[in-house]
């Protein structure tokens, strides 16, 4: 009991080193870029990119992913842990409802937590998550900038650039904020 104990406690709690708000994410300008999203080009938007969408990863399949891909419509970053027993429980919905609000609403993985690229992916085949982007965040980049302390947590965006929403989600809640995003 002890060590299911332990291992539950994992699920939610990061490296004391993570924890940190602060973000050493460097801005970038936006540009045209292939869109992970949509894997189509795309322009670039109109207006400034809002500043916390200013970032670049790569993604597990090794593509670049840009932020400012996400400015001026809505969008939904979904943290995962490859060893988190809840997030693989929530994988299904984000899978289901994925391709729903595609075009819409992007719904981007951020996986981390851990260093382990092949479990990472292992994860995204057993669970069916590749119909969505996954970003690997391997050293809690994005996990910082967004001040995400826990997994398995969303933070929705508005149109504006704005996070209106940051926490844990039931199924039924994703599909609730997804329909308010997407309105």
């Amino acid at each position: 009991m002890g060590a299911a104990l332990l291992a539950l406690s994992a699920c939610v709690s990061p490296p004391e080193e993570w924890v940190s708000p602060a973000s050493s994410a460097a801005p970038v300008p936006a540009a045209p870029v292939a869109s992970v999203v949509s894997g189509s080009p795309e322009p670039v938007p109109t207006g400034p990119v809002p500043e916390l969408l200013t970032f670049t990863g790569t993604t597990l399949d090794g593509k670049t992913f840009d932020g400012a891909s996400l400015a001026h419509k809505p969008a939904v970053l979904w943290f995962w842990a490859p060893w988190c027993a809840t997030c693989a429980s929530q994988s299904w919905a984000v899978a289901e409802e994925a391709p729903r609000y595609a075009g819409r609403v992007p719904i981007i993985g951020v996986a981390g937590l851990s260093t382990d690229t092949a479990a990472m992916n292992t994860f995204v085949s057993k669970y069916e998550v590749g119909v969505i982007p996954q970003i690997n965040d391997g050293a809690g980049e994005l996990w910082r900038r967004f001040e995400v302390t826990r997994q398995s947590y969303y933070v929705m965006i508005d149109a504006s650039g704005a996070v209106v929403h940051k926490g844990w989600l039931d199924d039924q809640d994703l599909v609730s904020w997804l329909d308010r995003l997407a309105a």
